[in-house]
């Protein structure tokens, strides 16, 4: 089904033990037009922290209560590399992230994610 990524915009994560916050953004691979990143906004769970969030990692949304559930648990984004916002995310940065999940880079191989 395809869905406006404004309807997106501020719908709550869920991680498989408890909420970790809402949709604040995304980036996008502008050659290939997909998102690469869904930037979330851990609210006073994490102070204020911002966390990357791969679509990967989506399950499904429910229209009820407006929440988009994350294979993920509120540890595993606990302990993942920070982010600095008002940065572009670099090379360095996502092998960093891609490492620390265990997941194949989406630059590799052929076109993962695309």
């Amino acid at each position: 089904m395809l869905r406006s990524i404004k309807q997106l915009y501020g719908v709550k994560l869920g991680a498989s033990d408890g909420e970790i916050g809402h949709v604040k953004d995304f980036y996008f691979d502008d050659r290939n037009w997909a998102v690469r990143y869904v930037v979330a906004d851990t609210g006073s769970w994490l102070s204020g922290r911002k966390v990357l969030i791969s679509p990967h990692v989506f399950g499904s949304l429910h229209q009820v209560g407006k929440l988009l559930l994350v294979n993920l648990t509120r540890k595993q984004i606990e302990d993942s590399p920070s982010i600095e916002s008002h940065k572009p995310v670099s090379r360095q940065y996502e092998e960093e992230y891609y490492r620390y999940y265990g997941w194949p880079c989406y630059w590799q191989g052929d076109a993962l994610w695309v």
